[in-house]
């Protein structure tokens, strides 16, 4: 069975590009182009995995979409997708496993989304592990300690992600537009000497 992904980017040339690295090396990809889309195939379909880009069609449009991955029943694993690295604690606090910068060597990011996807599969399956368990498995295996077993994760959105969300914002440059970038063009020519 092919693993699914998720890809959401408002940036078609990128969508195109990573759903078709993916697909090369045996994935299942979808693509969404926008934030309100890719809660919107959250609901509708399955995944294993989640690549979100963090600002599309407004700042908080990443983060609206890791937090439907994060109340989807089936727990896919989720990756922030960003040309501007933000703290650790920061993505975290969002619920992304991992972040992504790009661009990105494919063969590096193929890598990461492999280790990604090989870490949260080993999660779920420590977490399917009913908890009442029959006394002949008990006594045939000690019950692992509490503190290397790791916690599931909330299907609530967690409190901290607006304040997370303000701090990234004001971090993070916001995406020009086509106009923007050509009116800009100009302005550095004609500063050269």
């Amino acid at each position: 069975m092919k693993r699914r992904i998720l890809l959401v980017d408002d940036e078609v040339a990128v969508l195109l590009t990573l759903k078709a690295v993916l697909e090369i090396s045996g994935f299942d990809v979808d693509t969404a182009a926008s934030g309100r889309e890719g809660r919107s195939k959250l609901r509708a379909h399955q995944y294993h995995m989640v690549i979100t880009d963090m600002r599309m069609e407004s700042d908080a449009a990443g983060i609206e979409v890791i937090a439907a991955a994060r109340r989807a029943s089936y727990h896919p694993a989720v990756a922030l997708l960003t040309a501007f690295p933000i703290a650790d604690e920061d993505w975290q606090t969002l619920g992304a496993d991992k972040m992504l910068v790009k661009p990105m060597h494919t063969r590096v990011l193929l890598q990461q989304i492999e280790k990604l996807l090989a870490s949260h599969e080993s999660k779920l399956s420590i977490w399917s592990v009913p908890p009442a368990a029959s006394t002949a498995s008990k006594a045939a295996k000690p019950a692992p300690a509490k503190s290397s077993r790791p916690s599931r994760p909330s299907t609530k959105q967690p409190v901290a992600i607006k304040p997370a969300a303000k701090r990234i914002a004001k971090r993070t440059p916001a995406k020009k537009t086509s106009a923007e970038k050509s009116a800009a063009k100009p302005t550095a020519k004609a500063a050269k000497p």
